[in-house]
């Protein structure tokens, strides 16, 4: 990977990180990640009159990306109903670079010098080693199974988009239009979840952080999917997820959660790996 590269995964993983704060600090999770995703929808749609459809080829891939993207807003919802930030983020993203490391081995043909291996390996465990260090709010268990059920369908739509923007000719129609579709099933189906006296109250309050999220995540998301079809998937992916240092320090200085010697020490750890991620190349 260039440094041009690294940098931009590099930012798209802070605008993450910021995104998923604001969802976490929201009361109303359900209606502002729907606001985020409609967000999602509404700027594809700005999109598409500059870009065509993607190829036939990328098409799977790009349903299996809607669909398995659902699943993970259910697990994004959950994990931080029961969870800190800075406990069920870290685990959620750093369970998912190695499965994309093994997944785009063996379908994807992508292999790893030893240092790039390395280098996934610190950064992973890392990240890990912040989960660790969290506490659930109020049931870890429960924060742990739906940070882990969230970390695999990560795994998931990664390798589905990664696939899919390399096969579909043109990544900027394939970002299009998998945030065109992406974003359309919450804000559909919120009215089952909440009532008119609930709802329109929940969107009046929240549409200006659903509003930055949305352009946040989306923005952040589509230069990982640019990048994945530039560089492989298992060292985007790993770089991506250091924004879990960022989680971190939101998490410590805006919600009062815990950053400890432990947390520096896995701070340093993905620092560590970044650096050699570097100097591999």
């Amino acid at each position: 990977m260039t440094s041009f590269l690294i940098a931009l995964v590099l930012a798209s993983a802070l605008m993450h990180a910021c995104w998923n704060a604001i969802v976490k600090v929201v009361s109303d999770r359900l209606v502002s990640l729907a606001l985020v995703n409609l967000t999602h929808s509404l700027l594809a749609l700005m999109l598409l009159p500059f870009v065509g459809l993607p190829a036939v080829e990328s098409w799977p891939f790009l349903i299996a990306s809607v669909l398995i993207h659902q699943a993970y807003y259910l697990g994004l919802v959950m994990q931080y109903r029961f969870g800190d930030l800075g406990q069920v983020y870290p685990l959620a993203r750093g369970a998912s670079p190695l499965a994309v490391a093994a997944v785009a081995w063996i379908w994807a043909g992508e292999s790893l010098a030893p240092w790039s291996l390395l280098a996934i390996l610190l950064i992973t465990g890392g990240i890990l080693s912040l989960a660790v260090s969290g506490r659930g709010q109020h049931n870890n268990r429960h924060a742990v199974a739906w940070a882990l059920f969230t970390a695999l369908n990560i795994a998931g739509y990664s390798i589905a988009d990664g696939l899919g923007g390399r096969a579909s000719g043109d990544p900027l129609a394939y970002i299009a239009w998998l945030f065109l579709l992406d974003g359309l099933p919450m804000p559909l189906l919120l009215p089952l979840f909440r009532s008119r006296q609930q709802l329109i109250p929940a969107l009046r309050r929240y549409w200006r952080p659903g509003l930055i999220g949305g352009i946040l995540s989306s923005t952040a998301y589509g230069t990982v999917i640019w990048v994945m079809s530039q560089a492989p998937l298992a060292l985007v992916t790993a770089l991506r997820e250091t924004s879990v240092i960022a989680a971190a320090l939101i998490g410590a200085v805006l919600l009062g959660e815990p950053f400890g010697r432990r947390r520096l020490l896995a701070a340093g750890l993905v620092a560590l790996g970044v650096a050699l991620l570097q100097l591999s190349n």
